[in-house]
């Protein structure tokens, strides 16, 4: 018998239980053919632990994150500040990593996107530094040489295990302190990465060209609010925001989740589709240094999605969330 990790499992709202369950069940047949075991600590959190408990993330889901190997989460609803943006900030949780890739049936601008968006994560103006003056208001943006040193390093690092190519995006010619600490920072650590070509590209530019040339991008790192909605807009790029995982990690700790919303509209229905809390299970594969059984589940959903049998309504089908994960667990055992 091989590892057990210990992972806080946090369900969400809307239709977060039902992708929870289904990568569950996509968890427990890698189970039989692996020779590691993830043991779930469930943890309460999001809007209707708000209405139950008063507090959109109590003290003990926290005090039991604290104590676990990886944390992974559903999304949540309207209290997303309170409980992500918190966690990040706790956690030290400085970097959030959105990859976009094309998927065999998924309809994407292209079939040759692989990216990996690095955001840094603590900083820029989500500190919630905001005040009202009068009849306004003045919101205070943060960003520090360490913030961005460590950003930038990791988007290297991970550019070095990939294409070996770096797009810095910035806007430092209207941010001349802020983003131009950023950009200075950016390139002085591309210094010691010579293996790496980088480029810059001002926020707009770089908004603009995800959807030119998405397939030129490689890793792009960015500052938290532009990397916000950059990372949308790939993530549509890609195809669907229902195949876009997330991570959310620091030196010591990782917290995965998809990057969309809980979509209440569809909430119960049972026709969200569960790809992207599985494919954020396979970045907590990834980050655990599990990375055989993280290769078995991309290769159970690209094979799943090859096939066609079986897809939800925002990738052309009328398959149901558990039609899905019961199709992906079938292919674990194939492929």
């Amino acid at each position: 018998m091989g590892k057990t990790y210990r992972i806080a499992l946090m369900k969400g709202d809307g239709i977060g239980p039902e992708q929870t369950e289904a990568t569950l069940k996509v968890l427990s047949t890698l189970e039989e053919i692996v020779n590691f075991k993830l043991e779930f600590l469930e943890i309460e959190g999001g809007d209707e632990c708000q209405k139950k408990k008063g507090t959109p993330l109590p003290e003990e889901s926290i005090d039991i994150i604290r104590k676990t190997d990886a944390c992974l989460k559903g999304p949540v609803g309207e209290s997303a500040a309170d409980v992500i943006v918190k966690l990040r900030l706790m956690l030290d949780l400085y970097a959030n990593l959105r990859p976009v890739k094309s998927y065999p049936g998924v309809p994407a601008i292209r079939p040759d996107i692989d990216m990996l968006i690095v955001r840094e994560n603590t900083e820029d103006l989500y500190k919630g530094y905001e005040f009202r003056i009068g009849d306004g208001a003045i919101a205070l943006r943060v960003i520090t040489r360490k913030g961005c040193k460590r950003i930038a390093e990791m988007a290297f690092k991970y550019a070095m295990l990939r294409r070996k190519k770096v797009t810095i995006v910035h806007k430092a010619n209207v941010l001349r302190i802020t983003d131009g600490i950023f950009r200075e920072v950016c390139r002085e650590v591309a210094k010691n990465f010579p293996e790496v070509e980088f480029e810059e590209l001002y926020v707009d530019a770089a908004a603009m060209h995800l959807i030119k040339r998405p397939h030129e991008f490689d890793v792009i790192v960015t500052t938290n609010l532009f990397g916000d909605i950059l990372s949308d807009e790939a993530a549509q790029i890609g195809g669907s925001l229902g195949m876009a995982p997330g991570a959310n990690i620091g030196d010591n700790y990782g917290l995965f989740e998809p990057i969309h919303g809980s979509a209440p509209s569809i909430a119960g229905k049972r026709i969200a589709n569960p790809i992207s809390m599985i494919l954020a299970a396979k970045m907590m594969l990834e980050w655990l240094g599990e990375k055989s059984g993280a290769n078995i589940i991309e290769r159970a959903v690209i094979k799943t999605l090859s096939e066609g049998k079986k897809l939800t309504q925002d990738l052309g089908g009328n398959s149901t969330t558990d039609e899905i994960a019961e199709e992906i667990a079938k292919n674990i055992l194939k492929v």
